[in-house]
């Protein structure tokens, strides 16, 4: 499963999904400066990035339904 591109790509994108939240989640536990100027953007990120992730997990089971090795 390694060998294939196309999951690599799927598990960095979730990756990126993953540290996004845990950067934003950290900004809002310390709170202060960093919370209020950058809070909203990390969100927005992340929801891009996990459109992004739900979108290539779509297309890795497809691709995989469709005969893929």
């Amino acid at each position: 499963m390694f060998n294939d591109p196309l999951f690599v790509v799927v598990a960095v994108a979730a990756l990126v999904v993953l540290l996004i939240l845990m950067i934003g989640i950290g900004g809002f536990a310390k709170g202060g400066d960093f919370n209020r100027k950058h809070a909203n953007r990390l969100m927005r990120w992340r929801i891009y990035a996990q459109a992004i992730a739900v979108a290539l997990i779509l297309a890795f089971v497809f691709f995989r339904r469709m005969g893929g090795s």
